[in-house]
């Protein structure tokens, strides 16, 4: 790790099949074209992006970035990568928790995870010390695990496994990374499971050289000042205070809250479920990821997590549930199971659509169990309405089941989850920035005008936010200009605005491609029928109406040109050629 400045020059690649670790050392071009996170996990996913998940070659990625383990704000993230078992496509998963940062710290940029063990199995990395050993955890859930991890692990010790869900086979299962700062879609828990892999546990004493100390204090300094000037993040209804959940009020009363399963965008009880109603509840205290200020965190007095805003919202007004508890309770038994709530919620309210039937407590609970053990529920939101034959009520994007912002309630979101390289995800672009919280500027949220470009130059900004491994939160304070600046300080290079965003353009086309090379096309960058036929709840002097689907058409089309897509949505050749992907 002495040679370097802001990685460790060693990319760790553990053979599950025979149980070796072998240390590569890639090229310095490597780092420069693709930094690290999930711009580096993509590299080394491209040769073996249409292998099947059962496959024993493709890898599971987990991969650190530049600032990860530095004094950096928001520097403790990382990146699990690999092809969806649930959608097909390329899917990532941003980690906090204390995981990637000790990964770092044991002298690894990323881990490159192939083979399959004989018998389930778990990692154990120590430093330098990498082995992989057999385990009778199989069938324990998340909770056990990690406890029982933790007992004969060292107190300095990050712990990453999955759950029930993903060893029964469930398309949904998730992983959990240090108890609730996993985060990961896709079923890419699936992927462990096929390798038999139960857990990984990450210890690392070393320390992450940066260049210029000085340089780096005065960009942390700017940027800590920024977001303490946030009232988003950090203000009397932020983040830091309430948590994501302070969110719930707002998009309820912007009238774009997905409830009933998005068959209306507004939720009459919803002050029985927000973050306040939670708080009165729970009394919650702070926590966050290691290197982060903010804390959006908030865990309960008994030890559990208070849910996120969309774990909440889809847990009450998406199921029309009006119970805090039940949905507590909800989310807590997916970290248990191992399942992805949101996909798990928006599979509950398909069903309940397709019924009739309403969800007490006890069947809420009953139906997740169901879903972590196999069959229809397991599979996802759109296996299970085109199993009932009732395929419109699959609120879902190249597979992937929509988070908990209505499209109709801002028209950038409906083209971002439409081109999201991973299917129906905001985060690829986070236009909630600027269609509702008016961060960096304010858009008008019901027009496509100007929405291909922003959406656009959005992708490449937050595909570099998570190449260097940065929290995409403090992107509502915080830009390029500042990271760019702690990105120099750490590395020792030279890097600007525009060659961060390059880095992101390289990394967004790199994923399209491998979308491409897979089966999608254009056909597949679209919303589900009903936001175009269907009005949301108009009232509070919002009116809600369906998307005209020409003029979205017209902004796909946008998006196309300036993303140097030919118009079947693939990238060109010339696009390949300017990127570097061509070889």
């Amino acid at each position: 790790m002495d040679e370097f400045y802001g990685r460790t020059g060693t990319v760790l690649h553990i053979d599950l099949t025979t149980g070796t670790a072998t240390p590569e050392h890639p090229d310095e071009t490597v780092y420069e074209r693709y930094l690290g996170g999930r711009g580096l996990a993509g590299h080394y996913l491209h040769p073996f992006a249409d292998r099947e998940y059962t496959d024993p070659e493709l890898p599971l990625l987990i991969f650190t970035g530049p600032l990860t383990g530095t004094d950096s704000p928001t520097s403790g993230r990382g990146t699990i990568l690999s092809r969806s078992p649930l959608t097909g496509a390329v899917c990532d998963g941003s980690i906090g928790g204390g995981l990637p940062t000790r990964l770092k710290k044991a002298g690894y940029d990323g881990l490159v995870i192939t083979g399959r063990a004989e018998k389930p199995c778990g990692i154990e990395i120590n430093d330098r010390d990498v082995r992989v050993v057999e385990t009778s955890l199989w069938g324990t859930d998340s909770d056990a695990v990690l406890h029982g991890l933790e007992q004969r692990m060292p107190e300095d010790t990050s712990l990453a496994c999955i759950g029930p869900a993903a060893e029964n086979g469930s398309l949904l299962g998730s992983v959990a990374v240090d108890h609730r700062h996993g985060g990961v879609r896709g079923g890419l828990g699936l992927v462990w499971a096929a390798k038999n892999l139960k857990y990984l546990t990450v210890r690392g004493t070393g320390e992450v050289r940066v260049h210029d100390p000085a340089a780096l204090k005065e960009a942390r300094e700017a940027i800590v000042r920024l977001t303490m000037a946030s009232p988003v993040l950090m203000g009397q209804y932020g983040f830091s205070r309430w948590g994501t959940g302070a969110l719930f009020d707002l998009i309820n009363s912007r009238r774009m809250l997905p409830t009933d399963n998005f068959q209306k965008t507004f939720f009459e009880q919803g002050a029985e479920v927000n973050a306040a109603a939670l708080a009165e509840l729970y009394k919650p205290r702070d926590h966050g990821c290691l290197g982060c200020h903010i804390h959006c965190r908030k865990i309960a007095q008994n030890g559990r997590s208070l849910p996120g805003f969309e774990t909440m919202a889809h847990f009450t007004a998406l199921i029309g549930n009006a119970d805090p508890e039940a949905a507590m309770e909800a989310a807590d038994l997916c970290g248990k199971l191992g399942l992805d709530p949101i996909s798990a919620a928006s599979t509950l309210a398909c069903l309940r659509e397709i019924t009739g039937q309403d969800y007490t407590d006890k069947t809420l609970i009953s139906s997740l169990r169901a879903m972590a053990e196999g069959g229809d529920l397991s599979k996802g939101a759109l296996h299970l309405a085109q199993a009932c034959g009732r395929p419109e009520t699959a609120m879902t994007v190249k597979g992937l089941e929509l988070p908990a912002f209505d499209p109709r309630g801002g028209y950038g979101l409906a083209l971002a989850y439409a081109v999201s390289t991973r299917g129906g995800c905001h985060q690829r672009a986070y236009p909630i920035s600027h269609e509702v919280l008016r961060k960096p500027v304010a858009t008008d949220r019901f027009t496509f005008s100007g929405k291909a470009r922003i959406i656009k130059l959005a992708e490449d900004a937050i595909a570099a936010c998570d190449s260097m491994n940065a929290c995409r939160l403090i992107f509502l304070a915080a830009g390029l200009e500042e990271y760019a600046k702690a990105l120099t300080a750490v590395t020792g290079k030279d890097w600007s605005v525009q060659s961060l965003l390059e880095v992101g353009e390289r990394t967004t086309v790199n994923e399209r491609r491998m979308n491409a090379e897979n089966g999608f096309d254009s056909t597949d960058d679209d919303l589900p029928e009903r936001f175009f036929t269907e009005p949301g709840t108009s009232g509070g002097g919002v009116d809600v109406p369906p998307i005209d689907r020409e003029e979205f058409l017209q902004a796909l089309r946008n998006y196309y040109a300036v993303r140097g897509l030919d118009e079947n949505g693939d990238p060109t050749t010339k696009t390949l050629q300017r990127l570097g992907l061509d070889r």
